[in-house]
């Protein structure tokens, strides 16, 4: 009697052993099958996720090009951005934009930045402006932006000179218009770089201002 009852514990012991195992098996390969699957998945939405670019610009640019993407400041609260080659240069958060127009310098030949300034053309003096724009050393890519005014104290010799680097909208800039513009010291031609909405009370998209306007492109490297 002793040796059935042994037979049987044991036999009971072994079947629920398997059973457990079984289980368990299951549930690993179950458990396993659902790790890859979610690592496949993964790696699917990682695969379709659409590139991101320099500037966040909707295209690479080719090479001996530097990729910028700018936009106007919004009415009189925000302010103008400028981005080139990936690096902000100008934006409300870095706290380096003010009322007029925005100005950043970039080396022709490295992309690298050189300079970032504003000028109030609404209650300041173009003086110190001309100054500025009289000191830009050939080779040197200009990219501006205007915030709240661009426009009141501009003068005619200070619309020549940034006509000289490649604008052709300064010459019709007004109170209030959005205007973003992006040429060179040296260039020999017209910049295709350049957005102007105006100022009209039928069309603003602001009270008093018309919506921003944005840019991007590739400029191409200066060559010695």
């Amino acid at each position: 009697i002793g040796a059935a009852k042994l037979i049987v514990v044991v036999a009971i012991f072994l079947l629920t052993f398997y059973v457990i195992s079984q289980v368990f098996e299951i549930k690993m390969e179950a458990n396993l099958g659902h790790i890859f699957a979610r690592s496949a998945l993964d790696a699917a939405a990682r695969s379709t996720k659409p590139p991101r670019y320099k500037c966040g610009i909707s295209k690479a640019c080719p090479e001996k090009h530097f990729a910028f993407k700018m936009a106007s400041g919004a009415a009189n609260v925000v302010g103008p951005k400028i981005c080139v080659e990936d690096n902000v240069l100008m934006s409300g958060v870095k706290n380096n934009v003010g009322r007029g127009i925005n100005v950043a310098l970039v080396n022709g030949k490295t992309g690298e930045p050189l300079d970032t300034k504003f000028f109030d053309m609404w209650g300041g003096d173009v003086a110190p402006f001309i100054e500025f724009l009289k000191s830009i050393q050939d080779g040197t890519i200009v990219l501006m932006g205007t915030y709240d005014d661009g426009a009141t104290k501009l003068n005619d010799e200070a619309r020549k000179l940034i006509a000289e680097l490649g604008s052709t909208s300064i010459t019709s800039l007004g109170f209030r218009d959005n205007w973003v513009f992006c040429g060179g010291k040296g260039i020999k031609t017209k910049s295709p770089f350049e957005q102007h909405i105006k100022n009209n009370k039928d069309t603003n998209k602001y009270e008093g201002w018309p919506e921003v306007v944005e840019m991007e492109g590739c400029i191409p490297q200066k060559q010695d």
